[in-house]
């Protein structure tokens, strides 16, 4: 699916998403700077608000697909860093 927002975007090179709260803070930023609700942002990722509020407040139990489809919404490219890869 491809976002209504124009380019994708990711996190800066020195922003770490750690862990689940600050990849919960940064879907966060980035839906209100596309000024976005979450009933609008849920419906247009097709998950449900509830899983939106959890994945914003950084609960770790939230399905990977989800996350993902959100996550294009909002324009975003999630990067997987893998060890050894650029040897």
């Amino acid at each position: 699916m491809g976002s209504k927002f124009g380019a994708i975007a990711q996190t800066g090179p020195n922003e770490q998403l750690d862990d689940p709260a600050a990849l919960g803070r940064a879907l966060r930023v980035r839906r209100r700077e596309l000024k976005l609700t979450q009933i609008e942002l849920a419906e247009l990722a097709g998950v449900s608000v509830r899983f939106l509020s959890d994945l914003e407040r950084g609960k770790a139990s939230v399905h990977l697909g989800m996350v993902m489809a959100v996550a294009r919404t909002l324009g975003l490219r999630l990067v997987a860093v893998i060890p050894g890869a650029d040897r």
